[in-house]
């Protein structure tokens, strides 16, 4: 097997994340394993471990040709067997099919909000995945969909992982008291919710002023950005709720961090819950997508209903009032992940699947 991982970015976000993962993974398991950045370059890209081939594609439109023989060329190269394109770099992997008929093509689709794409979209995914040789989900509800929608007959759901990586170097200080900080690891998409953060903080300003949230996360600089920033100015929030953009040593970020949150309203399984769990951090999040098959409410964790600001405030307070019952959760949270998400069982298990289509 030789894989080639394409994705249309490097900058910090949960598919972006999981096609360094597999390429570090699959690195030290199979023949040849390879990372493309097809748009854009980013963070992301030095956590590359030094044995995955690495190639920039630098595409300037869906329909850039050049780009398309260059990746051509680099699959030709390097004998690629198999294309794991990750959400919506599968457009570049059918043009690189078209004109490379040999290669296979694995699409990974990580975006809880699959079934609400637009119809223009959904009708060239659903044209492409005729080429599909396979594809990999995050949760059972995006499995459903591509069983239903797409015309792929191979679907595979695999959980993701995530491993630590304690050669980050040590770049952010939080802002706040130590011991006291709540962290969200999500970049800034209206999927995130995080406009449900700036009510619970306008509670928590009030009942505990010493504790704070942190929002660590691509600011794309648009209209849900300017909205969120607008409404922490509005509520006099800016010395409680404090905006970082994208970060790189998200393992020094967590291990700052007191509490650990998610406030999403969709979600496939976000790698931010694993790397809390493998901080051993307690966690408050909505009940949404692959969450609730991770984190039981009160044995290894907190879940909410959606949108409801009033109960993850008090999920938010039980913690914050009971260090114990913080230590015990975040333990507990641990050893789900470490039994569950591990990243040798999946690699296993993705291999063998692999090899089966």
């Amino acid at each position: 097997m030789r894989v080639l991982q394409i994705i249309d970015s490097l900058d910090i976000g949960g598919a972006e994340k999981m096609a360094v993962n597999y390429a570090n993974a699959l690195a030290n398991a199979i023949e040849f394993s390879g990372l493309v950045a097809t748009r854009k370059e980013g963070i992301l890209k030095s956590q590359l471990a030094a044995n995955v081939n690495y190639l920039f594609l630098n595409r300037k439109s869906k329909l850039d040709l050049q780009a398309v023989f260059k990746l051509r060329r680099y699959c030709i190269v390097n004998k690629i067997t198999h294309l794991q394109a990750h959400s919506s770099s599968f457009f570049t992997a059918f043009l690189t099919k078209l004109v490379l008929p040999k290669v296979q093509i694995i699409w990974h689709d990580h975006n809880g909000l699959s079934e609400f794409i637009s119809s223009q979209k959904s009708f060239v995914l659903k044209f492409t995945s005729f080429f599909f040789k396979g594809i990999i989900v995050v949760n059972d509800q995006l499995k459903k969909w591509a069983e239903k929608e797409l015309n792929c007959a191979k679907v595979l759901y695999l959980p993701n992982f995530t491993v630590l990586d304690h050669l980050q170097k040590k770049e952010t200080q939080l802002f706040g008291v130590e011991g006291k900080r709540i962290l969200c690891l999500a970049n800034l998409r209206f999927q995130k919710n995080h406009f449900l953060l700036v009510e619970v903080a306008q509670k928590l300003k009030i009942s505990h002023p010493d504790w704070t949230i942190h929002l660590v996360g691509k600011d794309f600089q648009d209209a849900y950005s300017d909205k969120l920033k607008n409404e922490i100015q509005d509520h006099f929030l800016s010395n409680v709720l404090f905006l970082y953009d994208s970060r790189n040593d998200t393992q020094n970020i967590i291990e700052q961090s007191a509490i650990c949150v998610l406030s999403s309203q969709s979600e496939g399984l976000p790698v931010a819950i694993l790397e809390y769990g493998l901080n051993k951090k307690p966690v408050v999040s909505t009940k949404v997508g692959e969450i609730p098959k991770i984190i039981t409410t009160t044995v290894n964790g907190l879940l909410v209903d959606n949108y409801n600001a009033e109960q993850f405030y008090s999920s938010l307070v039980q913690l914050i009032d009971h260090k114990e019952l913080r230590d015990k959760m975040g333990i507990q949270l641990y050893q789900t992940i470490a039994a569950h998400h591990s990243q040798d069982a999946i690699i296993a298990n993705y291999i063998n699947w692999v090899l089966s289509l």
